[in-house]
């Protein structure tokens, strides 16, 4: 540091030149002598107080100019500049935000008799109801084998239809899928966006009923299987439960095994292509191969109904834990959510707002689950209702 004399004859601190000094370099008084007066050592303080508050100031005025610059930065209220704070957008008239999701009870206990051997019994396994709650809706069990006047009552209550998993193919079950899925397309047809998701079981009847050939399903190699979802060549997912899907996630359906498969049946998508009533209804959006390497369809939509159908079973990843090969990962679980909120999505579209008392009196919520995972498969909770 350069030093600095002080004159005898005069109190003000001698300075070198500015062009003595480099670029960078600050100068500095030398410290005073003893027989400095009390205005001299004022003098020589307040030189390094304005430096060091000069630097905070080109500090902070070279942050905010950093800040404006990158509109990626979030700004507190503080850095608005007085601007108006936003305001929340009312909501869009047009939707419904307390949509209502019936989902059809299927034969049985859920559990091979362990919880109920009654005849009439049937359930709905938890994870569809919690699937569905996921996305923001609420459910209402559609009892099977109930009386039809009030199965199609609670039907006017709903916002769209879940068909699940599992065994029936006949009987008394087949026939109310097939008249649900009636009401479905007529409510479409009327002009009321109604969606309904069919899973595993759901997409096979689906496939019988519209064929009209209950023999169409062919025998495939796929329980307890994780696998890929193959998309078809130049499909476009706009429109389909895949087009939110971030890219990354989509490009890992194809690569990683992120599904859940659990079924002996299904079809090939050259079955499906040859029957027209099937090619007529459905456009094809994901294969998958069995354990044999035998491809069958795995997703499809239809072409001109918000009615989407899955040989997977996108709820287990998030909420079944009895099966060994089921995908808990971070992005399995993101599929999950993905394919709820898509649902879900659709519903808030329905126009039907039925009276909130009578929503509330046929909310699952008047019924308790029962647990069964201690059995160490199948699932791992279960609504079962017994009909008087």
């Amino acid at each position: 540091m350069p030093s600095h004399s002080l004159s005898n004859s005069s109190s003000t601190p001698s300075i070198r030149p500015s062009s003595d000094l480099s670029n960078d370099a600050v100068a500095l008084p030398s410290p005073p002598s003893s027989s400095s007066t009390p205005s001299d050592m004022w003098n020589y303080l307040w030189i390094p107080i304005l430096i060091s508050l000069s630097k905070e100031l080109s500090l902070a005025k070279a942050s905010r100019s950093n800040i404006n610059s990158n509109n990626s930065n979030i700004l507190l209220p503080s850095q608005l500049d007085d601007e108006p704070v936003p305001r929340c957008l009312a909501p869009d008239p047009k939707l419904n935000y307390r949509p209502v999701i019936g989902i059809v009870s299927h034969p049985g206990d859920g559990a091979s008799g362990r919880l109920s051997n009654a005849t009439n019994a049937s359930y709905i396994a938890a994870s569809y109801v919690k699937f569905v709650e996921s996305a923001g809706a609420r459910v209402i069990p559609l009892i099977y084998n109930e009386p039809p006047d009030i199965l199609f009552e609670k039907l006017n209550l709903v916002n769209g239809v879940l068909f699940t998993g599992g065994w029936a193919k006949n009987g008394l079950y087949y026939d109310i899928v097939k008249a649900i899925f009636k009401k479905v397309l007529d409510k479409n047809d009327a002009g009321y966006h109604f969606p309904l998701y069919a899973i595993c079981l759901g997409f096979e009847l689906l496939t019988m009923i519209i064929s009209k050939d209950r023999n169409i399903l062919e025998s495939f190699n796929a329980a307890d299987q994780a696998s890929t979802l193959q998309f078809m060549g130049n499909i476009n997912i706009e429109g389909t439960v895949f087009q939110r899907f971030p890219p990354g996630l989509l490009k890992k359906l194809s690569t990683d095994c992120l599904v859940m498969q659990n079924h002996h049946y299904g079809i090939s998508p050259e079955r499906l292509q040859e029957n027209q009533d099937l090619s007529g209804f459905f456009k094809i959006l994901t294969t998958s191969a069995d354990a044999d390497n035998k491809v069958y369809v795995s997703t499809v939509q239809a072409l001109s109904y918000p009615v989407t159908a899955f040989q997977w079973h996108p709820e287990k990843n998030a909420f079944e834990w009895g099966l060994s090969m089921i995908p808990h990962s971070e992005d399995a679980i993101q599929v999950t959510q993905h394919v709820a909120n898509f649902f879900v999505s659709e519903a808030r579209k329905s126009l039907n707002r039925p009276p909130a008392r009578k929503v509330l009196d046929n909310l699952i919520y008047n019924f308790s689950p029962t647990y069964c995972g201690k059995a160490g498969k199948g699932y791992d909770e279960v609504y079962i209702f017994t009909e008087e």
